[in-house]
C-alpha cells in the first residue's frame, strides 16, 4: 500500500480515487469543499493554489495526481496556472511522482492530421496558449529535477458521472427522454472521445510504470467514429428515434448573449467543426487499448438511467 493524493474529484478524479481505493492504497482526495461520496478515501478541503496547503497534504505521498480544472471557464487562463503551480510544489516537496491530466488544446487546429504526441504546440486562443505554457512548465520542472512528472492527454469525455461534456448530459439525457440531442460543430466529422474509466486507469498505470516520465502520453481512445454515429447508437439503445440540434459559431454567439459561457466554446470550436482524431499508438503499444466504444456508451447510458435526471415534459 502506498499513499496517493488526488487533486480533483470531478469527472475523472473520482474514477482515479475509486480505482486506487480498489487497489488498496491509502488515498487522500482533495477538492474545494471537502465533500463527496468516496468510500475508502479521506476527502480534504483546500485551495490547491496555496503551496503551503499542498505541501502539507502531499507529505508522505508516493504519487500525486493533478485532475483539477479552473472553477470558471471564462477565467480559465487566469485561474488554471496557479492550481498547477501549487500542486507541483506539493509533489516536489514530497518527492512524489506527479501525474497530470491534460487535454488537447495546446495543439491547436490539426488541419486534417491525426493528433500525435510529437506535434508542436500551435495554440490559437488564450485557453490553448495557457495549456501549452502549463505543459512547458511541467516538462521544464521535470528536466531540472524539481519533480518526476508524466502527462496524460485525453480528448472529450464520456462515461458514468460525466455530465459536463460534448458527449454528456446534452446527449444522454435527451436520448433517454426521446428528445433532441444538442451538439456543436459538424457531427459528421470523425471525432475521438475518451471514456473516463479508461482515462483514470491509464493515469494510474502511468503513476508506477518505468520510463514514462518527462513525456506526454495520449491516453487510450477507441477508434474514432462520427458523433452522428455515436448519437444514433445511443438513441438506438433507448429505443427512440435520433434527433439532433447542431450549434455552430453563430448559434453559440447568439446563445452567448443570454448565457455568456457559451461564447467561450467558440475558441476551440475547430475541435468539432473539423476532423479530430487522436493517435494513442504509443500508449496502446505499452499498456493496451481502450474499452470498445459501444460498451462504454452502454455503461454510460446505464448510469444516466440510474443516477442522472433525464429531461422531462
Amino acid at each position: 500500500m502506498s499513499r496517493q493524493v488526488v487533486f480533483g474529484t470531478g469527472q475523472v478524479g473520482r474514477h482515479v480515487v475509486e480505482h486506487l481505493v480498489r487497489d488498496g492504497h491509502d488515498v487522500v482526495a482533495v477538492n474545494r469543499t471537502g465533500t463527496g461520496d468516496l468510500p475508502g478515501a479521506r476527502v480534504v478541503a483546500g485551495d490547491a493554489s496555496d503551496s503551503n496547503f499542498t505541501e502539507r497534504v502531499c507529505s508522505g505521498a508516493d504519487v500525486v495526481y493533478f485532475c483539477l480544472n479552473a472553477p470558471s471557464y471564462d477565467r480559465w487562463s487566469e485561474q488554471f496556472p496557479p492550481l498547477q503551480h501549487g500542486v507541483l510544489a506539493g509533489a516536489a516537496s514530497a518527492g512524489a511522482r506527479l501525474v497530470v491530466l491534460d487535454n488537447l488544446y495546446a495543439y491547436g487546429p490539426p488541419h486534417g492530421r491525426d493528433l500525435v504526441e510529437t506535434m508542436a504546440p500551435a495554440p490559437t486562443s488564450d485557453k490553448s496558449a495557457t495549456r501549452a505554457t502549463m505543459t512547458e512548465e511541467l516538462l521544464l520542472a521535470h528536466a531540472r529535477g524539481h519533480a518526476e512528472i508524466v502527462i496524460g492527454r485525453a480528448s472529450d469525455y464520456f462515461g458514468p458521472g460525466t455530465t459536463h461534456s460534448a458527449l454528456g448530459e446534452s446527449v444522454f439525457g435527451p436520448a433517454l427522454a426521446g428528445r433532441t440531442a444538442q451538439v456543436m460543430g459538424d457531427p459528421r466529422q470523425l471525432h475521438s472521445y475518451s471514456y473516463t474509466p479508461d482515462v483514470a486507469a491509464a493515469l494510474v498505470n502511468l503513476a508506477t510504470a518505468a520510463d514514462v516520465t518527462g513525456q506526454i502520453w495520449h491516453l487510450p481512445v477507441a477508434p474514432a467514429q462520427t458523433t452522428t454515429a455515436l448519437i444514433d447508437h445511443i438513441f438506438a439503445l433507448t429505443g427512440h428515434r435520433p434527433r439532433t440540434f447542431t450549434a455552430g459559431r453563430l448559434t453559440l454567439a447568439a446563445f452567448g448573449l443570454v448565457k455568456p459561457i457559451m461564447r467561450e466554446y467558440q475558441h476551440t470550436l475547430y475541435q468539432f467543426t473539423d476532423r479530430w482524431v487522436v493517435d494513442d499508438a504509443k500508449y496502446r503499444a505499452r499498456f493496451g487499448g481502450a474499452t470498445p466504444l459501444h460498451d462504454g456508451l452502454a455503461a454510460t447510458l446505464a448510469w444516466y438511467r440510474e443516477d442522472a435526471l433525464a429531461p422531462t415534459g
